[in-house]
């Protein structure tokens, strides 16, 4: 066959279905009961993991470009990661279409699982530098497998820590007394250092975005649920808003004020 013919329908190598799985896939939207919408909740949240799934991936990849001093390649896969967190933001509007009355047709069906119980979502946060050891003592039915990557994310280096490297490969200092200086100059000489401001401009993005997405689901869960407990056992709508005010970067937000 001339190699010219080898992705035509002539070359029969693989087909769409069969590269995406499409059968395996779409075979895993399996309702607990007959209410109209919970396939619209089930397809939505499968999508979240899937998004977070690829969030991973292309963190993890700007996180070893930082340490390597590959700050153009990390700033590529910052712009990446920024536009599929803009979609994780505006997919609520998709499941806002799903009416109170239409998610208490199937919601104590759901009990006691939960978005609380999301390993993926509570990666990204342990990779980002929000660690927190307590959660793996709260998440529940996770399997050996899953409680292993988060005591990995937890061992693991964060973005912050990758930053902190590349400061440190140009030759500034990172302790703690003396990061903000560092940060500070950064800042006030574009001319040396622009590559790495651009870069804590995009953390602050991945942290600003991220914040945009929390507090967008409170409101749709409040709109859901109002002040109802999290069938997960959280508290729901009060523990969602507690969590808004979390910031991955806070030395990047101090930094402001310094300014």
């Amino acid at each position: 066959m001339p190699p010219d013919r080898r992705f035509g329908e002539e070359g029969a190598r693989l087909s769409y279905g069969g590269y995406l799985r499409l059968p395996e896939l779409l075979a895993q939207q399996e309702p607990e009961s007959s209410a109209p919408d919970e396939l619209l909740f089930i397809t939505v949240h499968q999508v979240y993991e899937l998004w977070f799934k690829l969030l991973l991936h292309e963190l993890e990849s700007a996180r070893e470009a930082m340490s390597a001093g590959e700050l153009w390649k990390a700033r590529h896969l910052f712009k990446r990661v920024h536009a599929v967190e803009r979609v994780l933001v505006e997919q609520v509007d998709v499941l806002e279409t799903m009416t109170p009355q239409d998610f208490l047709e199937f919601r104590a069906q759901l009990a006691p699982a939960s978005g609380f119980q999301s390993v993926q979502f509570r990666e990204l946060e342990f990779l980002s530098g929000a660690k927190d050891p307590r959660y793996l003592q709260r998440v529940r039915n996770a399997g050996e497998d899953e409680l292993a990557r988060l005591r990995r994310r937890l061992e693991e280096p964060t973005l912050w820590d990758a930053y902190l490297t590349a400061l440190s490969q140009r030759g500034l200092p990172i302790s703690d007394e003396e990061i903000m200086g560092s940060l500070l100059a950064v800042a006030r000489d574009r001319g040396a250092h622009d590559d790495l401001w651009q870069l804590a401009e995009d953390l602050l993005t991945h942290d600003e975005t991220c914040a945009m997405w929390r507090m967008r689901h409170v409101q749709m869960v409040e709109r859901q649920i109002g002040t109802k407990s999290g069938t997960g056992g959280s508290t729901g709508a009060p523990y969602l808003r507690e969590r808004t005010r979390l910031h991955y970067f806070p030395l990047l937000w101090e930094l402001r004020g310094w300014l």
